[in-house]
């Protein structure tokens, strides 16, 4: 397997090389490598410069830069994108026994009766897809998605799902598809991070901040998350009594440290801490002109439905178009509110209302700065849920058997709605994507070779799909 390594590994090895001949050989030769190693031009300092600077992938690519909103907790596929009149039909009655062989839900009988769609649908476009009532918005512009009503996972339970579906594994301590993002492509940004994260809803994602951590890469990888109004940052301003000119001259002192450690011991973390002081000091001068949204013309602010300085989904759906265009190469929006056990139509009013014009802004908008060519945007959660009713009649569990995304951008077909569930919603018929599949298919419109983009620890490559992934071709323009 050829490993997509980077510089700073190559530097390491060289570096730790040296030092085994040095202390090992007792030739007397430390005095002469001294100048060697405190060298700037070494590899290492110089990935201390820029450890994100942009790299070429595998192959062309189609995208150059993601835009992932994160529907945590599960949306009702039932209810948004997969129309089910004969589960109509049903309500009520219970679901046919061999259906459900083998089949285990995360906290009801399997046994429960099924419960009937709550919301209308209708067609839309020249696609002719259908979407539901609650979807308005998204419906004006489904000429320019693609809609996967096939998706699989593997697990039932939040964090793992939602771990899985950001990092290829349930477990935790593996990198995110951000940070293996930036890992390959570095970022184009000189003054932000390459990995941006936002949060709203009711609560942070399920399973923490190991959604967009580095795991075992470096973590100058892991997303840094932003706040939605104010400094993105807590602390990103210099405390009183320290100017612009001190705070440099002391980052460059530190800076100057840093960099004689890592040129002596390889250590890929240094390059990290020196990178994060140059980016946020960078951060205090482009950060507050990121974040004024006022700056944004009136028809802008009301197609995605932001005000400024009230937190919201749509105020970070439009600091997303604002940091892709800036640089940044992975933005991933996280809205835990989907997860609806009880309480299903009035939770669901809430959460489209929330975020449906929004995330349909985003298409909109960077479709017509010329943005969405090269930009892939992903919407979705981490499983669907079940057909059967839970909590009285207005409520359905977890269902890893079949869910739907939508993706726009970047090389995706436009106006496709790839595969099908039986009549019930249950089970995937046709054109079934597991979570693998849909990473080694992104990766794909990255530049990359899935099966290539490897990171070597504890005496294996590991890669984002692990030893899974198929490609999808219906998926790509």
């Amino acid at each position: 397997m050829i490993r997509h390594a980077s510089a700073l590994q190559h530097a390491r090895s060289r570096i730790e090389s040296r030092r085994w001949f040095l202390q090992e050989c007792g030739v007397g030769l430390g005095a002469l490598a001294l100048g060697d190693l405190l060298s700037p031009n070494r590899a290492a300092a110089a990935l201390a410069d820029n450890p994100l600077a942009a790299r070429q992938p595998h192959f062309a690519p189609r995208a150059r830069r993601v835009i992932f909103l994160f529907m945590a907790g599960a949306p009702s596929h039932l209810e948004l994108f997969d129309n089910k009149p004969q589960l109509a039909k049903f309500d009520g009655q219970l679901p046919p026994a061999d259906l459900l062989k083998g089949y285990r839900a995360a906290f009801i009988n399997p046994n429960s009766k099924l419960l009937g769609p709550k919301f209308k649908f209708a067609r839309y476009g020249a696609c002719g897809a259908e979407l539901s009532e609650l979807l308005p918005h998204l419906a004006k512009v489904v000429d320019d998605i693609a809609i996967v009503k096939s998706m699989t996972t593997d697990a039932f339970n939040h964090a793992p799902a939602q771990i899985l579906m950001n990092t290829g594994s349930p477990q935790f301590g593996r990198p995110s598809f951000g940070a293996w993002t930036t890992y390959g492509l570095g970022s184009e940004s000189q003054d932000l991070p390459a990995f941006v994260v936002f949060s709203s809803g009711k609560k942070g994602p399920s399973g923490g901040n190991s959604n967009w951590g580095s795991g075992f890469l470096p973590t100058v990888h892991q997303g840094v998350t932003f706040r939605g109004t104010g400094e993105p940052v807590l602390y990103l301003s210099n405390p009183t009594g320290v100017d612009r000119e001190l705070e440099r001259d002391s980052i460059e002192s530190i800076r100057r440290m840093n960099e004689i450690r890592l040129q002596a011991v390889g250590d890929p973390e240094i390059a990290t801490r020196i990178n994060a002081y140059e980016t946020a000091f960078r951060m205090q001068a482009s950060a507050p002109d990121l974040m004024d949204l006022a700056q944004e013309p009136k028809h802008v602010l009301d197609l995605y439905g932001a005000e400024p300085g009230k937190p919201s989904f749509a105020n970070n759906c439009l600091l997303a178009r604002r940091l892709v265009e800036r640089g940044v190469r992975f933005v991933q929006l996280f809205h835990e509110a989907w997860d609806q056990h009880g309480n299903l139509v009035n939770d669901l009013k809430k959460n489209c209302a929330d975020t449906d014009q929004a995330a349909a802004a985003l298409v909109t908008d960077l479709k017509q700065r010329g943005l969405l060519d090269d930009t892939l945007v992903i919407w979705g959660g981490e499983f669907g849920r079940t057909p059967m009713v839970q909590g009285g009649n207005d409520g359905r569990d977890h269902h890893p058997n079949a869910f739907t995304m939508w993706l726009a951008g970047g090389g995706i077909r436009p106006g496709c709605t790839l595969g099908e569930t039986d009549e019930l919603g249950f089970q995937v018929v046709q054109n079934k994507v597991h979570v693998h599949d849909l990473h080694a298919t992104l990766l794909h419109l990255l530049g990359f070779d899935h099966t290539r983009l490897t990171y070597k620890f504890q005496g294996r490559d590991f890669r984002l799909t692990d030893v899974h992934g198929e490609i999808v071709p219906q998926l790509l323009a």
